[in-house]
């Protein structure tokens, strides 16, 4: 494999096993926050053991998250030197502000909260913790909103310096703050953190519940994510529309490749059973149609026009199989989480629920669902857009540093993929290792 390659996978493995990590911090720390809020208001000691037992496990969380994301940044400057001197004007700036703004205020506050709890009161100790969630979420704002300027840039235009070389340079910050695309990009995944973090806590519930073990925490830690998790998978579903509408705005490639569409037609179908065939650029399988329903779903407008994949050069299109399949999935894993929240709601109110052994197990094995379904996202979003690393602007080939050889990126990838393994392998016993003891 040539350095573009090997570049391109290091950086998929690096950004896959960091956002194993980031959603879970996402919607923990709410939760945390939520759990600690309501021990103040009530003095209930089964808030403040629910705080203590989930906060741990948010830490442990916290710290592998952040081990991970720093060294992604590396890659930057290692494997994609051409892509950080185009854009680094504009791109450096939102992650600027995360480090000097999210992440200062998270590291400050996380450290009050984990070593403050018989040194400052229980108002302020509740306080620490918000900040934390709030910058927590502050953090993934920046960093989506400059993905969101990889995705639809905007507030730019091009430069030639004395050496003749073209880079972007930014002329409207605002622009790139009120992207559209990275907003909505924002919210979406978010969103989807919340209903990991939410899945996680009925998963390790339904462990505990399945052994008869802390009944009234477990009861009640269940039904707390279960409600988190159906609001925040409604809010997902919602988002992920709006997501779909901006695609097709801008990204008619990648909503092509979605969908499946080759040809270019006005009230397009949705196909509930569609088997893409790439290599003769059409559907070898479509049945179950739903009239228009692609059409009205991109535009609002049953009768609006789809550019199919046909209407672009060969090697403009995105990898269609890739695409589609994940699209697919993440929504099928959708769906099928929204109805094992509302289940959840509705068995967590019995008296009985540690007996309803089978809907416990099958909370303990969803847990993975989310994780899959976020990785699913992150490979629609990027495969999606390629070859492009810029929309419209950089191509992937031309970002790559022009300097690193074969030898030195399949290196760094061992190493990048052997470190994180380990990472890996230790996040996963010490969640298991301290969740499997119950509160304290």
């Amino acid at each position: 494999m040539d350095v573009l390659t090997l570049s391109r996978w290091q950086f998929a493995i690096t950004c896959m096993f960091h956002f194993i990590f980031v959603p879970l911090t996402l919607g923990l720390s709410i939760l945390t926050a939520y759990f600690e809020t309501r021990y103040v208001m009530t003095n209930d000691q089964v808030w403040l053991k629910m705080t203590k037992f989930w906060g741990k496990l948010f830490l442990i969380n916290f710290a592998l998250g952040i081990v991970t994301g720093i060294t992604m940044e590396f890659q930057f400057g290692m494997n994609w030197a051409e892509y950080s001197r185009y854009v680094g004007d504009i791109f450096g700036a939102p992650l600027a502000i995360e480090a000097t703004m999210a992440f200062f205020l998270e590291s400050v506050f996380i450290g009050v909260w984990a070593f403050g709890w018989d040194k400052v009161g229980k108002k302020m100790h509740a306080v620490s913790i918000w900040l934390v969630a709030i910058a927590t979420n502050l953090s993934a704002l920046w960093i989506l909103l400059a993905n969101g300027w990889m995705q639809k840039p905007v507030g730019y235009h091009l430069v030639t310096d004395a050496a003749g070389r073209v880079r972007a340079e930014m002329i409207d910050f605002l622009a790139l703050l009120l992207n559209p695309y990275g907003l909505i990009k924002f919210f979406h995944s978010v969103t989807s953190g919340y209903v990991v973090a939410a899945f996680f806590v009925m998963g390790i519930s339904a462990w505990h519940l399945l052994r008869k073990n802390e009944l009234v925490f477990f009861k009640r830690s269940f039904r707390i994510a279960a409600i988190f998790g159906l609001v925040s998978g409604l809010l997902v579903l919602m988002t992920g529309d709006f997501h779909a509408v901006e695609i097709a705005k801008v990204q008619p490639t990648k909503f092509a490749a979605m969908e499946s569409v080759w040809e270019t037609q006005r009230g397009v179908s949705m196909s509930l059973l569609l088997v893409p065939d790439e290599k003769n650029e059409r559907n070898s399988v479509a049945w179950i149609n739903i009239p228009k329903m692609v059409s009205f779903l991109a535009f609002r407008d049953p009768d609006s026009e789809i550019r199919g994949l046909k209407a672009f050069p060969k090697e403009l299109r995105p990898p269609v199989l890739p695409v589609f399949l994940s699209f697919r999935l993440m929504v099928g894993l959708g769906m099928l989480m929204l109805l094992i929240s509302l289940l959840g709601i509705y068995f967590s109110g019995k008296k009985d629920f540690e007996d309803y052994t089978f809907f416990l197990k099958i909370a303990l094995f969803s847990l993975p669902l989310p994780y899959i379904a976020g990785q699913l996202g992150w490979v629609l979003a990027e495969v999606g857009r390629q070859p492009w690393i810029v929309y419209g602007v950089l191509k992937t080939a031309d970002a790559v540093s022009k300097s690193i050889s074969t030898a030195q990126v399949v290196a760094s990838l061992l190493g990048f993929t052997i470190l994180y393994g380990g990472l890996a392998v230790i996040d996963v016993f010490l969640l298991f290792k301290f969740s499997r003891r119950g509160p304290s």
